[in-house]
């Protein structure tokens, strides 16, 4: 790997293109903020070789990572080996070669909190750098694929997941638009902080957190497209801002009041105890509860990317219990809400509700129904489950482009 290190003051209004590759089709854009500079470190390789799996991507690796300005790169921070670490970056890009797209550390959403240090959990490993709050700012994994001066479409990942259960569906995507993809707050690879140091995992600090990440991006109009227990939340943020939606697009969303109700297989993360320690534990944090809900079978390449922020810190197994909590708080009501935003005669964005037929955690009794006195249009998917992108990636993504551009037929 031919490695290149860039350092580059972003002020208010840049959008700075850092590299343009013919080779890969890869063009390369940065969105500033206005409460930050920020330091670039870059890396890129040789085209990817045909083979479409992630341990062939390993041998040639690209891989563009982002570090707010005084902050300790993590290839040498004491607490994280350089090996490991940059097998994880490597895991973490694998896709981005595949649909030749890219990566940005975006800086969204302000911190509030006391900027005390994080605490180590009593069951599993230490706190990472991600789950001390910056000063400021949170800093969000983002993927961005296609010309930006085409109509945006915002991927939203679900409960629990990560922007690479979209790794199908952006390649679909990229040709005709610009394809945005995101890990969640404490999720992923963006960053994690404990609850009480900057974010408590709320509902409600989820909705906010989606309008800093959208007002980030400086698009005026977007189409997004959000899977599973997220659904309500996208819903209620759309509901304060149908001026700058195109489409709204829901992938086996919670709809009908049994719906509001967690699995058994993401409830226990919030059980007192039991669910912080089984919280922190990878196979059931991100294996589990990827193939308890549908058809999918994970491929072991797949799994060490979903495993690989619950192996490295203790902060993945802190946010995944306290958003468990709230989601079995709270989630009743924002179902509720959701179903009357959605079947408002002021609802005016063009509403479609994409359906995996195979899902076990979510009834399909009452979606239909449901579908029809709203007015909206049902895709149902017959061979996926609740993660309808990761059982029908490419079904899905030739389906969402037709969707948006009017010219699909169901």
């Amino acid at each position: 790997v031919q490695s290149m290190r860039v350092q580059q003051t972003i002020t208010t209004k840049d959008k700075l293109s850092l590299f343009n590759d013919s080779k890969t089709n890869t063009t390369a854009t940065f969105h500033s903020s206005p409460l930050h500079s920020r330091q670039i470190s870059t890396a890129k390789c040789p085209p990817p070789p045909s083979s479409s799996t992630p341990s062939a991507y390993l041998r040639r690796v690209a891989a563009v990572t982002f570090f707010p300005k005084q902050q300790t790169d993590p290839l040498h921070s004491p607490a994280n080996p350089p090996l490991m670490m940059m097998m994880g970056i490597c895991w973490m890009h694998l896709f981005l070669l595949e649909m030749a797209s890219l990566l940005v550390e975006m800086k969204a959403h302000p911190v509030y909190g006391t900027g005390e240090k994080a605490k180590d959990p009593i069951f599993g490993l230490a706190m990472g750098g991600s789950s001390q709050a910056s000063t400021d700012v949170f800093r969000w994994f983002c993927v961005e694929s296609g010309n930006v001066d085409k109509p945006s479409v915002l991927l939203i990942h679900g409960f629990p997941s990560q922007a690479y259960s979209y790794r199908k569906v952006l390649p679909m995507l990229s040709k005709d638009y610009h394809a945005i993809a995101f890990d969640w707050l404490g999720f992923g690879y963006s960053d994690k902080p404990q609850p009480k140091y900057g974010f408590d995992y709320t509902l409600d600090e989820f909705v906010s957190a989606l309008e800093s990440v959208i007002d980030e991006l400086g698009v005026n109009k977007v189409s997004l497209v959000v899977q599973g227990y997220f659904a309500p939340i996208v819903v209620k943020y759309a509901s304060n801002h149908q001026e700058k939606l195109n489409d709204l697009i829901l992938l086996n969303p919670p709809l009908t009041a049994k719906h509001a109700n967690l699995p058994s297989t993401l409830a226990i993360f919030s059980n007192f105890l039991l669910g912080e320690i089984f919280s922190q534990d990878p196979l059931r944090a991100s294996d589990k509860a990827l193939t308890s809900c549908g058809p999918y079978k994970m491929k072991e390449d797949d799994a060490m990317v979903y495993r690989r922020p619950y192996l490295t810190s203790g902060s993945s197994g802190f946010a995944l219990n306290a958003i468990s909590r709230s989601m079995k708080k709270e989630l009743k009501k924002y179902v509720e809400e959701m179903r009357k935003i959605l079947m408002d005669d002021d609802w005016k964005v063009k509403t479609s509700i994409c359906w995996g037929q195979r899902d076990r955690w979510l009834d399909f009794d009452g979606v239909e129904d449901f579908c029809k006195a709203a007015k909206h249009r049902l895709v149902e998917l017959p061979m996926a489950g609740h993660h309808v992108q990761e059982d029908s990636g490419e079904e899905l993504g030739s389906i969402l482009a037709g969707l948006i551009s009017r010219k699909v037929r169901i």
